[in-house]
């Protein structure tokens, strides 16, 4: 068979198996076309948002001044009329209301039992301003089964009309809706839901515009407020064979994909609009022409309170601001698509690509066809560029570029030549990763160990306690890193001595990951090891630094606030995760992702929140056969997922050992345990006051082992004695990361 022959062939072969991916497995590939069209974001820039549109922020200055979160009513309704007293042309809530005002003077008389005819009602005053000014008010749809029935529906003064609807629709169907206590949702004048639905990555590229409830569609708080301003009665949504084709507003069409979803046109990081702090509005310290007439979203940036989101531009960005650039995209027309054409025009680009890197593998000199294979990556990449914010459609890229560079690389290559430089490859990306022994099984594999796949994997991560405050007490940039290089050290040679592989240091904590890229037995019992070890060589580790005269700053205040040096949160969680080098076609990674790191992520973060040092998964804790002593820590939903999990806390080895990771002898906390697990049992039976009667005990006593745990089922106790569940299964929910 001829060179070229066999180039043909190759052609052929890589062209139809990509052109039959693209129309099957689209899905697996989103992942990395995310991070292309991200990239494609930050090589285009950033961009002024619409100055018309304004947030109104509840900032840190604002809690800072007006108290924490949530804020009585009447604050509310106080930033309401002073934004209607500017003349603003609507508001936009980012915020639901859920609960009753506990502050109000009304609600403090009724519970003191003192008549309260004439009191105020803080949520009353809020609802009749809310009724007296143009304010359209949030909900959040609950997207999975939470148990909890909705008495009523959420409220829309629009129509909506549906042509050519099919028989099963793909829209957004959620469980239930978290709406406004009922005098606000009576007397708002329209409401749209606030959900922002991040891919798999937790990166939000699109909103959701409308959604299907109880078989009635509502619209979202950006789609109700256009269609308010445009002074339009009726949102009309026109559907093909595939889903949700495009949604009409007026004579304006706005392009979503089958499920409803816009693809936002996001203008860049935190800031691309005017942001007002909250204390300035209540405080009237505004210019007048700064809100006359202006789209007004009330929202926060403020980290406490949880509404941050990742977008392309910004990993830490806040929700209201999501749904700004929504709004400006709907009233513009700017917004990024994919049309059902564009699935053609993508085989078209795939066959055409083909064909052009065959004639290049016919060209005699290597130089050049690696000059015209650059051309036309860099075509490629351009055109989709042009086409994604000239003309607003999206184009498949990574498929293309798969198709045209694995051919290329495939016909210019010897089998010797690849292998060389796939062992060099691997070299380099886990040279740092994994012990020298399992090196070797790497480059003795004869598996694509690069490629990605599905494996079951235990994945860890860890987090310095209070690094803030260490980096402030050091200062010295230097001195920063080889204290950051003294921990980081022994804690890397911990995991790697385990069969661990590093996979990136992010700041001060560590990801890792136990059973890739190779095989690794009872790999949950090694990571659990790594776990244990870590925390009993920071007895050492203090020691050491306490020692240093470099760090005579941190151990003062250490010393002062009765802390250790370095203390860490460790989580661990394991499950089949995809596995295998990921990123853009400039930069890539060997990594992990799937919910299983997610949900490793989230233990390690509620360290905090249930005074731990390590927490596990059920999942984890069902593969270990070592002896250790645990304590359950709570039955929850995570945010964002609708699945209970287990939360165990590891406390250390259960055997004998030099010292443990405990204050008080191994007889009071097994005592302590005991008695612990007895209330837990109560308190998933049900039997709250039997359980607060225990935890209330157990609080009190001087030598327990956390702090945090007692109270918290204190005060779930407490409240579940005084509103007692229809059905109770023992399940918390999350709603935030930690």
């Amino acid at each position: 068979m001829s060179k070229n022959l066999a180039h043909f062939i190759l052609a052929v072969l890589i062209g139809s198996i990509v052109v039959t991916l693209s129309m099957r497995s689209l899905e697996f590939f989103m992942p990395f076309e995310n991070k292309i069209k991200d990239l494609m974001f930050k090589v285009r820039g950033e961009i002024k948002g619409n100055e018309n549109i304004i947030i109104v922020d509840i900032d840190e200055k604002s809690l800072k001044s007006l108290g924490q979160w949530p804020w009585s009513r009447d604050v509310v309704a106080t930033l309401l009329q002073n934004l209607s007293e500017y003349k603003a042309g609507i508001i936009g809530l980012d915020i639901v209301f859920a609960e009753p005002d506990n502050s109000s003077p009304k609600k403090v008389f009724q519970k003191l039992g003192l008549p309260y005819d004439g009191v105020v009602d803080y949520d009353e005053v809020l609802a009749r301003t809310i009724a007296q000014t143009p304010t359209i008010v949030g909900y959040v749809f609950a997207m999975q089964n939470d148990s909890i029935v909705a008495d009523k529906n959420p409220k829309s003064s629009g129509i909506i009309v549906e042509k050519n609807r099919p028989q099963k629709s793909y829209l957004l169907k959620p469980y239930r809706p978290i709406l406004n206590i009922d005098s606000i949702h009576e007397a708002a004048y329209s409401s749209g839901y606030f959900n922002t639905v991040p891919d798999s990555d937790g990166n939000v590229r699109s909103v959701p515009l409308v959604m299907e409830y109880d078989g009635v569609i509502y619209p979202s708080l950006a789609l109700e407020m256009a269609r308010i301003i445009q002074n339009k009665r009726k949102i009309k949504l026109f559907y093909d064979d595939n889903g949700l084709s495009h949604i009409r507003l007026g004579e304006l069409d706005i392009e979503t994909d089958y499920n409803g979803r816009l693809n936002v046109n996001f203008k860049g990081s935190q800031g691309s609009y005017r942001y007002i702090s909250a204390l300035d509005i209540y405080e009237k310290r505004v210019k007048t022409e700064d809100i006359k007439g202006k789209v007004v979203f009330l929202g926060t940036s403020a980290a406490g309170l949880l509404d941050l989101r990742s977008t392309p531009f910004d990993p830490v960005f806040p929700g209201v601001e999501v749904h700004a650039n929504a709004l400006e995209n709907i009233l513009s027309g700017d917004f990024l698509s994919k049309p059902i054409w564009a699935s053609g025009v993508d085989i078209i680009i795939i066959i055409t690509g083909t064909l052009f890197t065959f004639l290049i593998l016919l060209l005699p000199s290597a130089i050049g066809s690696f000059l015209l294979l650059a051309i036309l990556n860099a075509i490629l990449v351009w055109s989709n560029y042009f086409y994604m914010f000239s003309k607003g459609i999206i184009f498949n890229t990574i498929l293309p570029l798969i198709a045209i560079n694995s051919i290329f690389i495939i016909g210019q290559a010897i089998n010797y030549f690849l292998e060389i430089k796939q062992k060099e490859r691997i070299k380099e990306k886990f040279a740092s990763k994994v012990s020298p022994a399992v090196m070797n099984d790497i480059l003795a594999s004869e598996d694509d160990i690069l490629g990605a796949k599905e494996r079951e994997v235990t994945v860890f991560f860890s987090d310095v306690r209070g690094f803030t405050n260490i980096s402030e007490a050091i200062k010295d940039p230097k001195k920063l890193i080889r204290f950051m290089n003294i921990y980081m050290d022994p804690m890397t040679e911990i995991v790697i001595k385990t069969g661990g592989t590093i996979d990136k240091f992010i700041g001060d904590a560590i990801m890792a990951y136990w059973n890739a890229p190779t095989n690794v037995t009872d790999h949950a019992e090694k990571a659990v090891t790594a776990s244990l070890e870590q925390l009993h060589s920071l007895r050492e580790l203090n020691k050491t630094l306490r020692e240093d005269s470099e760090f005579a700053s941190v151990v003062e205040m250490s010393d002062a606030k009765g802390i250790p040096i370095i203390d860490i949160g460790i989580g661990l969680n394991s499950g089949s995760v995809i596995v295998g080098e990921m990123g853009s076609s400039g930069r890539s990674d060997y990594t992990v992702i799937g919910d299983p790191v997610n949900l490793g992520a989230r233990l390690e973060s509620l360290c905090k929140y249930y005074n731990s040092k390590l927490n596990i998964s059920n999942f984890t804790k069902e593969r270990l056969k070592g002896e250790y002593i645990y304590r359950f820590l709570d039955l929850v939903t995570v945010k964002g997922k609708s699945e209970p999990i287990e939360i165990w806390q590891i406390h250390d080895y259960d055997k004998e050992q030099e010292f443990y990771l405990f204050d008080v002898s191994k007889e009071q906390l097994m005592e302590e345990l005991k008695l612990y697990h007895e209330a837990i049992k109560l308190y998933k039976a049900a039997e709250f006051e039997k359980a607060l009667a225990i935890f209330a005990q157990m609080q009190k006593w001087e030598n327990k082992t956390n702090n945090a745990i007692y109270k918290v089922y204190i005060e779930r106790c407490e409240h579940y004695i005084q509103e007692p569940p229809k059905e109770f299964n023992g399940v918390f929910v999350h709603t935030s990361k930690g």
